[in-house]
């Protein structure tokens, strides 16, 4: 949910991003001509029940979906890769880590109060305090925002981030280096200021319907858990006049099958995704509504790497070359998902990877190099591997899940015994360690490679698999201090080739969006990180 080059890069960015504040704001545009509907509603489903409504408690699209309706940042990123002003209007950098920012005159939260540029500074205080425990507490500091690291390690005070308010509108943020992706990594969802004083008033509580205040274009009026998510637009909104939609209803379905019978019955106008059961035939009967875009995520197996068997790089490696990629991406999905042999993508943020060696040969030969590495591990017919594999309640996961344990079987005699639990419970899962295998995805924060491979990094809050390496660890610190997108490149290729010879994680596919999308609705136009927003849609008349 997640930009490229160092500093020439920067100061041409921050050029454009000055130019675009006088631009207008990101919003629905409508076409001249265009016939709207006398009443503006839109279904969409959200795929699960959210685990939370607080931004600095989630990590998920399905959280991100609802704070992004719910919540402004300081900026946006637009479909193009420009920045877009949101709560902040302008801006302006001094050697490139030095940046001040400047809140829109007036703006407040949902419930009427001012929002602040201490609301900001609190805010990101929050996230990287051990004690919120979120899983973007290391997030600011890949940003290399000042002792962002250290705090989120417990070994400095939240008090000492580089952030402060120079004024009731004016923000500092210091990092300790240039970063080329800031801009586009301060738009991430774990970024938006949340109010204090409801959250001192109300504890856990403050983000149920009737407590809660946000900076968003919709504010939540009614949560009806496993049931459905009601929000209305939000009068206080600095940008409300551009808003058309006046309420939006998210629902947590998660069986694709309800999802689309419900579409079908006109209960729903955007689906959550396409189940590959019924691709096919939905592209040959309404091809209209059927929307396939590219989106910069990737689908993985990860091993929990501190327990066996899965401590040993010889079983993850195995594993890794017995599947049979091509057939998962074209027959077991078949809506143009790319098989994956790499964790991050084949090109990203102006970079081009190539996959290992290994992904080249052909795949009896990955299976007889699989079979002398298990070998070599221990296993073989008379001691066979045997592990559980979790994934989240879903039909393509199971799909998916029975299709790899099933290739497991046949190639190595490998048995793969099959777990679901729900969404919030198999997050969860991850963050205790309490697991073998379990099936997860990274969509990407920003536009570079880092948002990927970070979560591999030592010590970083979400690397739930558990993966150290200190090679991986400075190819990852190189890049960041490289002040071109060759030399960061370089160094993401060695972070990648360090993956591919210890899998932490198996990189199955890189993914597509693909939705059905009610043919009266309009603005629904989704970004490479797979995002589209309520307040930039409307619904025609029909």
């Amino acid at each position: 949910m997640k930009a490229t080059h160092h500093n020439t890069f920067i100061k041409s960015f921050v050029a454009l991003s000055l130019m675009s504040a006088a631009s207008g704001a990101w919003a629905a545009n409508v076409p001249a001509g265009t016939e709207l509907a006398a009443k503006q509603e839109l279904v969409r489903n959200n795929g699960s029940e959210p685990a939370s409504l607080d931004p600095h408690k989630v990590e998920s699209d399905v959280e991100f979906n609802l704070i992004s309706d719910f919540f402004d940042g300081l900026v946006a990123v637009r479909n193009d890769g420009s920045i877009e002003p949101r709560l902040a209007e302008k801006w302006e950098e001094k050697g490139n880590t030095v940046w001040t920012f400047h809140l829109r005159p007036g703006i407040k939260w949902s419930n009427g109060q001012p929002i602040t540029a201490e609301d900001v500074v609190w805010s990101w205080q929050r996230l990287v305090d051990p004690k919120t425990a979120s899983p973007y507490a290391s997030y600011p500091g890949n940003m290399h925002l000042e002792n962002a690291a250290e705090i989120a390690q417990g070994t400095k005070t939240a008090d000492t981030l580089g952030i402060k308010a120079l004024d009731d509108s004016t923000l500092q943020i210091t990092l300790t280096q240039p970063t080329a992706a800031f801009l586009s990594m301060l738009a991430h969802p774990s970024l938006v200021p949340v109010d204090r004083a409801l959250i001192e008033k109300f504890g856990e509580k403050w983000t149920q319907p009737g407590n809660f205040a946000g900076s968003g274009a919709y504010t939540p009026t009614q949560w009806i858990v496993n049931e459905k998510i009601v929000a209305e637009r939000n009068a206080q909104y600095w940008d409300n006049k551009h808003t058309v939609i006046n309420k939006v209803t998210y629902l947590p379905i998660s069986s694709e099958t309800a999802d689309i019978n419900r579409y079908k019955a006109g209960e729903i106008d955007i689906v959550y995704t396409l189940p590959q059961t019924l691709f096919a035939s939905l592209k040959k009967s309404i091809p209209d509504q059927v929307h396939v875009t590219p989106k910069l995520a990737t689908y993985y197996f990860e091993f929990n790497t501190t327990k066996a068997p899965f401590n040993d790089a010889r079983v993850r490696r195995a594993l890794n070359m017995a599947l049979d990629k091509d057939i998962i991406a074209d027959k077991v999905l078949g809506q143009g998902q790319i098989p994956a042999w790499v964790i991050s993508q084949k090109k990203i943020g102006g970079v081009e990877l190539k996959s290992p060696d290994y992904a080249s040969w052909s795949h009896e030969k990955r299976v007889e190099e699989a079979k002398k590495l298990l070998e070599q591990a221990g296993y073989n017919a008379s001691h066979p591997l045997s592990f559980n594999l979790l994934y989240n309640t879903s039909e393509n996961h199971k799909r998916i899940a029975i299709a790899v344990s099933s290739m497991w079987s046949k190639n190595l005699g490998v048995e793969a015994k099959l777990q679901n639990q729900e969404w919030k419970t198999m997050l969860d899962t991850m963050h205790s360690g309490n697991f073998d295998a379990v099936r997860y995805a990274w969509i990407a924060d920003y536009d570079d490679a880092s948002t990927f491979l970070n979560n591999f990094r030592t010590g970083d809050s979400e690397n739930t698999s558990q993966y150290t390496n200190a090679k991986f660890d400075e190819a990852l610190r190189n890049a960041a201090k490289a002040d071109n997108v060759q030399a960061r490149g370089k160094f993401y290729q060695q972070a990648e080739n360090q993956l591919a010879e210890d899998v932490p994680a198996i990189p199955v596919y890189h993914y597509v969006l693909a939705q059905l999308v009610k043919p009266f609705v309009g603005g629904y136009a989704p970004s490479n990180l797979g995002f589209y927003y309520t307040k930039d849609m409307y619904i025609k008349k029909h």
